[in-house]
């Protein structure tokens, strides 16, 4: 199946809304337990979100390493509104807000000793751009943890996904869910993706929709 792209920001309010309220509480806190394990030294420092969303997992990530400060990017208005009421309602965390989208994100080169990214990658036309991005930021040796559903075979079967997945959701969710599998890539392109200029970057599958890319810059 090729892929449909959707657009590249979720700039509804009632969309935001919607993913929000969403319990992605597994998912999110099974990103932090991995980078917390993949990558033990890294305890404080400056980390980049690209695509953060309603910043769930840059709380988790602050409240899991509290010496850490944490750059939360994401283009949309809405989510970043969102955001501001989920920390706002957080214990003290070191997170900031930046609302800016790739490729033209506000900081200077090798700005940050982590790069990270959940969901983000599929509503890109050019995933190229994503990943030049991660390798402009990061320093040489940064961690690189990024998550993304992978694209299946057939709307059909991403239909079951969806129903298996996500059965009671909001109806606004399913319809983005849906089409965010219509939209991503695949672990092989992933993997074509990075052959050229991340190949100490390794991508796996580790769940029945997700791909993860993890590893270090060189």
């Amino acid at each position: 199946m090729e892929r449909v792209l959707e657009p590249e920001l979720m700039e509804d309010p009632a969309q935001a809304a919607a993913y929000a309220r969403a319990d992605f509480s597994d998912v999110n806190q099974g990103f932090v337990d991995r980078f917390r394990a993949m990558f033990p030294g890294l305890t404080r420092g400056r980390a980049v979100d690209l695509g953060s969303g309603p910043a769930d997992i840059p709380i988790r990530l602050s409240r899991a390493l509290p010496r850490l400060d944490i750059v939360a990017v994401d283009g949309s208005e809405a989510m970043l509104d969102e955001a501001r009421r989920a920390l706002a309602s957080a214990e003290s965390t070191r997170v900031s807000l930046i609302r800016a989208r790739v490729p033209d994100l506000p900081f200077p080169p090798h700005a940050f000793d982590a790069v990270i990214s959940n969901s983000l990658l599929h509503h890109l036309p050019d995933p190229h751009l994503f990943w030049r991005e991660v390798v402009r930021l990061g320093r040489p040796g940064a961690p690189v943890l990024v998550m993304d559903l992978f694209r299946p075979d057939s709307p059909e079967r991403a239909r079951e996904i969806v129903d298996a997945a996500a059965p009671e959701e909001d109806p606004i969710l399913k319809a983005d869910f849906f089409n965010s599998l219509l939209a991503a890539f695949t672990p092989e392109e992933v993997r074509e993706q990075l052959a050229t200029d991340l190949a100490d970057l390794h991508c796996r599958i580790v769940s029945e929709r997700h791909w993860l890319v993890s590893g270090r810059l060189a």
